[in-house]
């Protein structure tokens, strides 16, 4: 079969983050009707790749095969060029079982500050993984590199956008409209590719 999404297709998003679910649908243009893994009462699955297209394959795959229907997943996060790439994909995982996002950027600012470097480059990956059940699958990843910024400033987007400003901009992610974020991101990057590869 050729791996190509009709318009209007449901999708299951594997994700218990509607804040990126709402992400999700904004990317996908209103093409699709997106479903949570999270509405529909699928447990998320242990993330045991060491890459992002590896925990994104596993979560599409994952959520594909519990509901039976096509899947998308995505794997995402911060990585600190002084801090050796961390905390990569442990992204999440630095928010504690709370999802605290205030606690996880001030743990990256407090390691910045132990490091005793100046340097404050970082970078987000966003792997995306379409996965059909008991079917074929597709992963494309997408980076966008900047710089941090502490305090975080900004009330729009999610996880570490408030400490994130993307190259050749003066507004963090937090700051910034999110159709204004939604035309550079990393996941922007991810999702030209998959359009390109499915639609």
């Amino acid at each position: 079969m050729p791996l190509l999404l009709a318009p209007g297709t449901t999708l299951v998003a594997a994700t218990h983050n509607p804040g990126k679910a709402k992400e999700l649908v904004a990317l996908l243009d209103g093409r699709f009707t997106i479903l949570s893994a999270g509405e529909l009462n699928i447990p998320e699955p242990d993330e045991t790749e060491s890459t992002f297209v590896g925990n994104a394959l596993l979560k599409a795959r994952h959520a594909a095969d519990l509901s039976g229907r096509i899947a998308i997943a995505d794997d995402s996060g911060l990585s600190v060029t002084a801090l050796d790439g961390a905390p990569g994909i442990f992204s999440a995982r630095w928010a504690g079982p709370s999802k605290d996002f205030a606690e996880a950027m001030a743990k990256v600012e407090a390691r910045l500050i132990e490091s005793g470097s100046d340097d404050r480059s970082a970078w987000f990956t966003s792997a995306l993984a379409v996965a059909w059940p008991d079917g074929p699958s597709v992963v494309v990843e997408g980076i966008v590199r900047g710089g941090l910024v502490f305090p975080g400033r900004g009330v729009h987007g999610f996880g570490y956008d408030p400490i994130f400003v993307p190259a050749g901009h003066d507004q963090t992610f937090g700051e910034m409209d999110p159709a204004a974020k939604d035309a550079i991101s990393h996941r922007a990057m991810a999702f030209a590719k998959l359009k390109a590869a499915l639609f």
